[in-house]
C-alpha cells in the first residue's frame, strides 16, 4: 500500500548515512534552512524550517512535533533530511521560545501540561502549521504532521481534531486515548509506528487504540517492530529496560514514512 520513495537501503552503512542526515545525490548543498519566531496569545515560540533549494516550484510540506525535551537538534536534523527528499519541512515548537528542559522532572511538567490541556496543544499545533505554510516555497496542499514520543502523542491527538492534513504519522508515541475524545471524525490517514517491547504504551493499548479506530472506520496503519523499546528512532538513545534506539526498526520505520508521503502528498 505504501512503496518507498528513497532508495534500498540496508546494513550498517545505510545506518550511518541515515544518521547523518540523509541520501547521496539529494543535492545537500542547496538546503537552506532557518530558525522561525512567531507568537501564540503573546508568547514567542520558535520553530526550524528547512527545504531544498534544488526542487523547483512549490513543495509539499511536513510539520514534525517534538519530543517531551522540546524543539532540539534532533527534530531539526530530521528536517533536514526532508528537505534533502525535496520536502519543506517545518519543526514546530509546542513550549515556548527557550524552553528547552534537560531534567527528567521538567520534561515531565511541560509535556504534563499540555496532556492536561488539550485545547492549548491544539492551538499550538493549529499555529504551527500556519507558520509552516508561510514558508518561502510550500506547497499549498495539505500538509502531513509527523511527531516523536510526545510528539507522536500530540499527533494522534490532532488527528483526532478532525483537520483535513494530507496525514499524520506517529513514532513510539503514548496510545491512550482521553475519555471525553474518540476517533470518530478522522479525516486523514494515519500511520503509527511502534515498538512491541514499548512499556509507555505496551500492546494492550495498542489493542484498546486498534478497537477504537476500526470502530471509527479510521484509514489507519499501524507497523509493530518485534522486540523494539521506546524512542526506537532516536540516535543515541541508550539501551535501558524501556528505552533504546534499534537501527532496524528506525531504517524500516523511516522507509514506510517516506512511501506514506509519496502515497499522501501531491
Amino acid at each position: 500500500m505504501m512503496a518507498g520513495i528513497a532508495a534500498k537501503v540496508a546494513g550498517t552503512a545505510a545506518a550511518a548515512m541515515l544518521a547523518a542526515g540523509g541520501f547521496a545525490g539529494q543535492a545537500l548543498a542547496q538546503i537552506v534552512s532557518n530558525d522561525v519566531t512567531y507568537e501564540i496569545e503573546g508568547q514567542p515560540f520558535q520553530g526550524f524550517f528547512a527545504r531544498n533549494a534544488g526542487f523547483p516550484g512549490e513543495r509539499p510540506l511536513v510539520i514534525i512535533i517534538h519530543d517531551w525535551d522540546g524543539l532540539g537538534d534532533y527534530e531539526k536534523q530530521r528536517a533536514r533530511m526532508l528537505a534533502e527528499l525535496g520536502y519543506a519541512a517545518f519543526a514546530v515548537d509546542l513550549y515556548g521560545q527557550g524552553v528547552r528542559p534537560d531534567r527528567e522532572e521538567d520534561k515531565k511538567a511541560r509535556s504534563g501540561e499540555l496532556y492536561k490541556d488539550r485545547v492549548a496543544m491544539r492551538r499550538r499545533l493549529g499555529k504551527g502549521l500556519e507558520v509552516g505554510r508561510q514558508q518561502p516555497g510550500v506547497s499549498k496542499a495539505p500538509a502531513v504532521a509527523m511527531g516523536y514520543c510526545f510528539g507522536g502523542a500530540a499527533v494522534l491527538e490532532w488527528a483526532r481534531t478532525g483537520d483535513k492534513l494530507a496525514g499524520f504519522v506517529a513514532f513510539h508515541g503514548t496510545l491512550d486515548t482521553p475519555p471525553d475524545q474518540s476517533w470518530q471524525g478522522v479525516a486523514a490517514p494515519v500511520l503509527i509506528l511502534h515498538g512491541t517491547n514499548d512499556p509507555y504504551a505496551p500492546m494492550g493499548q495498542v489493542a484498546e487504540l486498534t478497537t477504537a479506530m476500526d470502530a471509527a472506520g479510521v484509514n489507519y496503519r499501524m507497523e509493530l517492530y518485534g522486540g523494539a523499546k521506546h524512542a526506537f528512532t532516536v540516535w543515541g538513545t541508550p539501551a535501558t529496560d524501556a528505552l533504546g534506539y534499534d537501527p532496524a526498526a528506525d531504517l524500516e520505520s523511516w522507509k514506510e514514512t517516506l512511501g506514506f508521503l509519496e502515497e499522501v502528498l501531491d
